[in-house]
C-alpha cells in the first residue's frame, strides 16, 4: 500500500515564548472515517521513521524536542525506538492502560534516552501509576474549568514532571499559567492580535550584521538576498523604505532582489547601519518568526512550476507577509497602508484569492496538517499530494538551514 503523511509542527514554548520542541502532527492519506485509529497511527509513524531516516532528524528538529503521539501498540512495538533518543518525546495517549506491561516498557525507553509526555491524565483512567514516570505532563485549557484547572495545576506541581499548558489561545490564558508556575506552553496565542495598535517590530540584530558583513566582502546578490529572506521584518522593511514617496522611484518595486538592484550596495549599507541601532529588540515570538519564513518558502515552492522567479519572489513575499497583521497586532489593511504592493499581492493577503491566493491556502492547509483542505486545493492546483508532501519538508528543511 502505497503511504502518505502530511507534516504539521506546533511549536511548544517556554515562558519567554522561545521554542523547545514541536509536536508533530501526521496525517495519513486514508479516509478517517474508513481507516482505524491504530492502523492511522502505525501508517504515521512508519512515514515519520522513514521521512526521518531519509532525511536525518537535523532538518526538521534543529536542537528541539519532537513531541510524538503513541498508542498502546506503538508503545509496545519496535518501531518507535528508530527515532533519535535525544530528540524524542514520546507522548502516551490517555487511552493507553497503565498495565505493568505499559509501565516495564516506559522504564526501558526513559533508560534508553527517550521521554515520555502523558497527555492529559486527568481524564485518563488509573493513568496514576505512570504519574512518576513522565517527563511532561499536558493540561488542556480548554478542556477544564478555572477551578479544575488550578487543582490540576496543585496535583501536578508536587511531581517531578513538567508542566505543558495545551490549547492556550489567549494572553490572559498564558497569564493564568504563568501564575500557576505552568513552564511550557501550546497552542495558538502567539498566533492571535489581543490589540489593534500597531507593534514596532525589529529586524534580528544578527541578520543585519551578517548583510552589512556580506556586502563588506563584495558576496553574489543572490546570498544577500537569502539573508534577507531570513527575517520577514528585514524584507517588511526594506520594500517599505524603497517604496516610499521620498524615495521617488517611478516604478513599483515588488520583490526583494529587485529592490538590491535598485538600491545599490552603498546606499544599502548606509541604511543598514542606521538600521543598526534599532535592530535586537524584537519582542515578535520567535516561533511566530519561524513560521512566517517557513510559510514563505513553502508559498513560493507550491509555485515553483506555475511562475518564472518575480512570481515565485512575489509568492514568498505573499507567504511571509501573510502573518505581518499577527507580528504586528495590526488588521492587514493597515499594514498594507504602510507598505505599496502590487494588487496580486494585496489580494492574496487581504481575501486569500487572485493568482496568488490558492497558494497561500495550501501552505496554511500544510501548516495545519488539514489532509482533506491539502487534497481539495492540491486537485484544484493539478498538484500531485506527494508532491506538496515533499516541497512543504524542502520548505521546513531550508529555514532550519538557515539556523533561524
Amino acid at each position: 500500500m502505497h503511504e502518505e503523511a502530511y507534516i504539521g509542527r506546533q511549536p511548544i514554548l517556554d515562558k519567554d515564548q522561545a521554542i523547545i520542541g514541536y509536536e508533530l502532527l501526521f496525517r495519513h492519506s486514508a479516509d478517517a472515517q474508513n481507516a482505524v485509529i491504530e492502523d492511522d497511527l502505525k501508517a504515521c509513524s512508519r512515514v515519520l521513521v522513514n521521512t526521518l531516516s531519509d532525511m536525518g532528524g537535523q532538518w526538521l528538529l534543529g536542537d528541539k524536542y519532537a513531541f510524538i503521539n503513541v498508542n498502546e501498540e506503538m508503545l509496545l512495538g519496535g518501531l518507535i525506538e528508530l527515532l533519535p533518543p535525544k530528540r524524542t518525546v514520546l507522548e502516551i495517549l490517555r487511552t493507553v492502560p497503565a498495565t505493568e506491561e505499559i509501565l516495564q516498557r516506559c522504564k526501558e525507553l526513559r533508560s534508553r534516552g527517550y521521554q515520555i509526555s502523558l497527555d492529559n491524565p486527568m481524564f485518563a483512567k488509573d493513568a496514576e501509576p505512570l504519574l512518576a514516570l513522565a517527563d511532561y505532563i499536558k493540561i488542556d485549557m480548554l478542556a477544564l474549568s478555572e477551578d479544575e484547572l488550578l487543582k490540576a495545576g496543585a496535583l501536578y506541581k508536587t511531581l517531578p514532571a513538567k508542566l505543558v499548558a495545551e490549547k492556550v489561545e489567549t494572553s490572559e490564558q498564558f497569564e493564568t499559567c504563568r501564575k500557576m508556575g505552568i513552564e511550557f506552553f501550546q497552542g495558538f496565542y502567539f498566533a492571535k492580535p489581543e490589540t489593534l495598535s500597531a507593534k514596532v517590530i525589529n529586524p534580528s540584530y544578527a541578520c543585519v550584521i551578517d548583510i552589512i558583513n556580506m556586502i563588506s566582502h563584495d558576496a553574489d546578490n543572490k546570498d544577500i538576498e537569502a539573508g534577507f529572506k531570513r527575517d520577514s521584518a528585514l524584507s517588511f522593511k526594506l520594500l517599505r523604505y524603497i517604496n516610499s514617496v521620498g524615495f521617488g522611484l517611478s516604478c513599483e518595486i515588488q520583490s526583494i532582489g529587485h529592490a538590491l538592484s535598485i538600491l545599490g550596495r552603498k546606499q544599502l549599507y548606509r541604511w543598514l547601519t542606521l538600521l543598526m541601532v534599532t535592530a535586537g529588540n524584537n519582542t515578535t515570538s520567535p516561533a511566530l518568526m519561524k513560521t512566517s519564513v517557513s510559510r514563505g518558502r513553502l508559498t513560493e515552492l507550491l509555485g515553483s512550476g506555475f511562475f518564472d522567479k518575480h512570481g515565485q519572489d512575489n509568492l514568498f513575499i505573499v507567504g511571509v507577509f501573510s502573518m505581518l497583521d499577527i507580528i504586528l497586532e495590526m488588521p492587514m489593511e493597515k499594514v498594507l497602508e504602510k507598505v505599496q504592493l502590487p494588487d496580486s499581492i494585496t489580494e492574496a493577503l487581504l481575501t486569500r484569492e487572485g493568482v496568488y491566493g490558492p497558494f497561500l491556502q495550501l501552505a496554511e492547509a500544510c501548516e495545519a496538517a488539514d489532509h482533506e483542505r491539502i487534497i481539495s486545493l492540491a486537485n484544484l492546483l493539478h498538484l500531485d499530494p506527494n508532491s506538496v508532501n515533499d516541497r512543504h519538508i524542502a520548505a521546513l528543511s531550508w529555514v532550519e538551514e538557515l539556523g533561524i
